[in-house]
């Protein structure tokens, strides 16, 4: 079956300029089977594995449907983090270069107030919000829900995981014109499937199943070394590899502060960002490293959600990840755009080994052994046989 271009989707010139700008051509799966029923004000879930492609899947049908003439509130999207929504503001803008008249403004806790009402009197025809921030708006009348007449909930299993569940549930009681939701998940979960069931009528199901078309392809590392040595495994890796581009990951705030500190004392050009860290400085870091000038982003799993950054060269855990979910997530943030990625895996105790043997076997990855030689080179370990006892008969 012949691949479907852009063109075919049937739509407007200013978006299509803006994909051929971008140096897109071809519509993900995902894409291809959201942008139609949407496009018809159908209600779609859709399940489908991270970086492929979401945002544009349900952000290109929405600016679609918005009157640039009107100065209403349009549409709107939900977003377990203030990253994330970041990052959706940032990919709908790209996609609206070619307009003139429509507008878009971002909505998250720790901004200041002040910052976001000004965007507001802009009057922006979609809004991007976490929905603790959004609610408040809202109960301070600074935004109106009468005229919106599409909405998205991103990543709605995590956002109703974590506990949003009562604050969605309002915020979609209060919007009464609304003509299509689109619900947009890695896993549909009980509370996804209970939305789902509450607010949509007749919706399309759509599932991309992390198969070779769609699931990165990344070649994936461990290297076991001692628990006081991993810090210089991963200057040697990072020193040795030639990679321009990599996120390492940690379990914990003070590992990333505590890593990122020694990496730049040993000359490394390197940066962190967790949840102590201020969110202008968050937002700030994450711009630099996405503009290509900050070769090494050391984050923990809460704060870099919203990390969507096309090319990166490889991931590091450090700390192998307490959940079978960060691993895939984690890894997911290479190998994308339909470019080979690599995530090492540094392992310092036994705990942490038997962690990513159960990982390897849940999600049916292939995690390959290395070691340093003699002269610090990158081998392949040499996996033992297991000694065979004897039987002894008498």
């Amino acid at each position: 079956m012949e691949q479907k271009t852009f063109q075919d989707l049937n739509l407007s010139e200013e978006i299509l300029k803006a994909l051929e700008k971008k140096g897109y051509g071809y519509p993900t799966r995902i894409q291809e089977e959201a942008i139609p029923p949407l496009l018809e004000w159908k209600d779609v879930i859709a399940k489908a594995p991270t970086g492929t492609g979401k945002t544009f899947a349900f952000g290109i049908p929405m600016i679609e449907h918005i009157d640039p003439e009107s100065d209403a509130l349009q549409g709107l999207i939900l977003a377990p983090t203030r990253e994330l929504a970041i990052q959706i503001c940032d990919e709908l803008r790209s996609l609206l270069a070619f307009y003139k008249n429509i507008r878009v403004a971002v909505l998250y806790g720790g901004q200041k107030i002040d910052v976001q009402l000004k965007a507001l009197k802009r009057n922006p025809q979609i809004v991007v919000a976490t929905p603790g921030r959004l609610m408040d708006h809202y109960n301070r009348h600074t935004v109106r829900f009468d005229q919106i007449h599409t909405v998205v909930l991103d990543e709605a299993d995590r956002m109703l995981d974590m506990g949003f569940f009562k604050d969605v549930t309002k915020i979609l009681d209060k919007i009464k014109n609304k003509k299509c939701l689109g619900l947009f998940s890695a896993t549909i979960s009980q509370e996804v499937m209970t939305v789902s069931w509450m607010y949509q009528r007749d919706e399309v199901e759509i599932t991309v199943k992390p198969q070779a078309e769609s699931r990165p392809d990344i070649e994936q590392f461990s290297i076991v070394v001692p628990a006081l040595a991993k810090e210089e495994a991963t200057l040697h890796l990072l020193r040795t590899m030639g990679w321009e581009r990599v996120i390492i990951f940690c379990n914990t705030k003070h590992m990333c502060q505590r890593l990122s500190d020694d990496l730049r004392r040993a000359g490394i050009d390197a940066d962190c960002i967790h949840g102590d860290i201020r969110q202008a400085t968050r937002e700030k870091t994450m711009a630099t490293f996405r503009q290509g000038k900050l070769p090494v982003l050391i984050a923990t799993d809460v704060a870099s959600r919203g990390i969507d950054v096309d090319d990166v060269d490889c991931v590091i855990n450090y700390d192998v990840p307490e959940e079978n979910e960060y691993y895939i997530h984690r890894i997911g943030r290479t190998g994308r755009a339909r470019k080979k990625g690599v995530a090492f895996s540094v392992i310092g105790n036994f705990p942490e080994k038997a962690k990513l043997d159960e990982i390897a076997k849940y999600s049916h990855f292939a995690i390959k052994p290395m070691t340093f030689d003699g002269d610090g080179n990158l081998i392949p370990e040499e996996v033992k046989e297991p000694v065979k006892s004897r039987r002894r008969f008498r």
